[in-house]
């Protein structure tokens, strides 16, 4: 590959919905095999606790691969084909990046700096803990009796502090999950071929971490790239330069983008072809999770698909625009709009109680019938067997939407 290539914003989209695997529907019933490869694919899976509707893990492999047995990915977990550990945000990422990762924890304390600070200040906690755990086994947060309140600071018991610290210090590692909560054990028992003699430099752990972030995006520069592991900017910047000397990243130029230069990594050099000849066509229709890698980063979401996207959550009630969970909607390749939804599962039901369609995008007989086919999707996959639309923006959405789901 001879000189700079350059990409259209519609190609560099369209490259990067190919290698995020949101550019065509799941061409076949996902398999516990497809879970591990598209985990594979991304990287980083991110976990979160809201569950308003499905949790976020889970939701971002729907997105991709439709419905599957969440099962599966307990059990990838237990066959120790994953591992849980601080990403993007805590994450399940595939087990042969551990090396990267035990590589940045070696160097620095991946955690909050009140973690790190409060640890290093309870050295006898620590140890008592990790003596505990070595003579009676794994244990959960909930397995030690709250004696006294943490106070302000997140009102937690001083024994799961210490699992925190101890956890992003790669002493402990999650074993499983037990009702999503976390389940510790010593790293030895959960990796017990593993010797940190096997870990790589942290600069080669940055090396490669900034080139797994280009192959997932598909087209990146060093700020989303250092974005996508949380990496510092300044070093995913050199080490993409590095990259582009032994040719495993190749700079192109995007059109009316800032943030040059921008990188392809060299397995997607195909893809990056047909990009350019407008082979790559989008016909995807999804409910996205506020924590999917393609809108995860707020900044490059606006920069490249003109989203302007804010997880309202922990905004107050009176300064939400949109509501309070609100997912994006990708339609063949554009963000079309977000909706605020509910599962109610006692009652068998999705609430969409707000459905917005972005400025500009048409109402029209062929959106209606991509929207309803996949909110009946998405909440056939929950297990809800209804659909109902309290509000929509424009007005006459919601009813021309809700009398194609009661076809």
């Amino acid at each position: 590959m001879l000189g700079t290539f350059s990409l259209t914003k519609t190609q560099a989209q369209q490259l990067m919905l190919a290698c995020l695997g949101l550019l065509k529907k799941p061409p076949k019933k996902a398999t516990k095999l497809d879970l591990l490869s598209n985990i594979r694919q991304i990287h980083n899976l991110q976990l979160d606790t809201i569950s308003v509707v499905a949790r976020a893990h889970l939701h971002i492999l729907w997105s991709r691969l439709g419905d599957f047995d969440p099962t599966w990915l307990e059990e990838l977990h237990a066959e120790g084909q994953l591992f849980e550990y601080f990403s993007h945000g805590v994450s399940l990422m595939p087990i042969e990046d551990y090396p990267l990762s035990r590589a940045l924890m070696i160097k620095k304390f991946m955690g909050w700096g009140n973690i790190r600070d409060w640890g290093e200040k309870n050295q006898q906690v620590l140890t008592n803990i990790l003596e505990h755990i070595h003579a009676n086994g794994e244990v959960r947060s909930a397995d030690f009796e709250r004696k006294q309140s943490r106070g302000k600071w997140w009102d937690w018991k001083i024994e799961k502090i210490a699992l925190e610290h101890l956890y992003y210090r790669g002493d402990l590692m999650i074993s499983r999950r037990e009702k999503f909560q976390r389940v510790y054990d010593l790293r030895e028992r959960v990796l017990p071929t593993w010797y940190d003699s096997q870990a790589p430099s942290y600069e080669e752990a940055v090396k490669a971490l900034a080139g797994n972030a280009v192959k997932a995006l598909g087209v990146a520069n060093a700020t989303w790239a250092a974005n996508y592991f949380y990496l510092k900017k300044a070093e995913a910047a050199i080490a993409l330069e590095q990259l582009v000397t032994e040719r495993l990243v190749f700079a192109v130029d995007v059109e009316g983008l800032k943030g040059s230069p921008f990188y392809v990594h060299s397995d997607n050099l195909n893809l990056l072809d047909q990009a350019i000849e407008g082979v790559l066509r989008p016909i995807h229709t999804s409910i996205l999770s506020p924590f999917d890698p393609l809108i995860s980063d707020r900044g490059r979401a606006t920069d490249l698909f003109d989203f302007d996207y804010r997880i309202e959550c922990y905004t107050p009630s009176p300064k939400r625009i949109y509501g309070y969970f609100v997912l994006p909607i990708l339609r063949k390749g554009k963000m079309v709009g977000r909706l605020d939804a509910k599962a109610w599962r006692k009652e068998n039901r999705l609430q969409v109680i707000r459905i917005y369609l972005e400025p500009g995008v048409r109402l029209g007989a062929s959106l209606v019938k991509d929207l309803a086919s996949t909110l009946k999707t998405y909440a056939a996959w929950q297990g809800l067997q209804s659909v109902e639309i309290d509000w929509a923006q424009p007005d006459q959405l919601r009813n021309v939407l809700q009398g194609e789901l009661s076809r």
